[in-house]
């Protein structure tokens, strides 16, 4: 059995329903497709994004603030099981994080939150999220389930991860503190995916609307598949998808085989 799994950070859920949403999900045919930031409440979406064709479709949305953060998982086949919820109300509340359990591992798709210095306290709190995040998926593991972890992690782990490390030393989403939880998620026996097929810089997933930052390349790789150790026998392959547009991030995609 083969599963090829997506995740997307669509910037808008709506929008990218007009950008070609579909067509992209008929030519890839993903089993399960996990996207974040979709900014819409599931009323407010019609009826082929709440109930999109072939799949079975799981929202958990923002309800503190309208068209903030939230995250979707679309799948082919019915999860056992769907949890929408950390266990910590002021996480919960922002509509970060969906785990479905598919039987021969688990698929937690995660927004982490940006750690903005522009807004008082969210750097601690995407600190604190992540702490909170890792401890529910070694919980998992605890219980001899496999993990997958994707999504948008808002931090670039390395120098190679992005085009301009030095000018960004100071800049939330390289420092130094946001960056040692990467490094702590490996040491726990996370594996990025990526990694593990392509060595080189130049690999990116987010790139700024500004300055034609996409076209020349100077972007920022944010969007990651972290496997728990014990998947690493059933990897197939990982990999980044920059021609696919619709979003500030493009699709980054990872195949497993049992």
């Amino acid at each position: 059995m083969r599963y090829n799994l997506i995740s997307w950070n669509v910037n808008g859920i709506r929008a990218v329903q007009n950008k070609g949403l579909f067509d992209y999900l008929d030519r890839e045919k993903p089993d399960v497709i996990c996207f974040q930031e979709t900014k819409a409440l599931p009323e407010q979406l019609d009826a082929s994004l709440r109930q999109p064709d072939g799949y079975e479709a799981h929202y958990h949305s923002c309800r503190l603030r309208k068209g903030y953060s939230g995250v979707a998982t679309f799948s082919q086949h019915s999860p056992q099981a769907v949890t929408m919820a950390l266990g910590v109300q002021r996480f919960d509340d922002e509509g970060r994080m969906i785990t479905t359990d598919f039987g021969d591992f688990v698929v937690v798709n995660v927004y982490f939150p940006n750690g903005s210095m522009e807004e008082k306290g969210r750097l601690q709190y995407k600190l604190e999220f992540y702490d909170a995040l890792f401890a529910y998926t070694q919980r998992l593991r605890s219980e001899g389930r496999k993990v997958v972890v994707c999504g948008d992690y808002n931090t670039a782990h390395t120098a190679l991860d992005l085009a301009r490390p030095k000018e960004n030393e100071n800049t939330s989403g390289f420092m130094p503190i946001e960056r040692e939880k990467l490094d702590a998620i490996v040491k726990m026996g996370y594996i990025d995916t990526f990694r593990e097929f392509e060595p080189s810089s130049g690999h990116y997933s987010w790139w700024s609307y500004r300055q034609m930052a996409r076209e020349r390349n100077i972007g920022w790789r944010l969007d990651y598949f972290f496997i728990s150790d014990d998947l690493l026998p059933h990897l197939e392959s990982a990999s980044i998808q920059p021609e696919v547009l619709g979003s500030d991030h493009c699709p980054v995609q990872l195949v497993l085989k049992f």
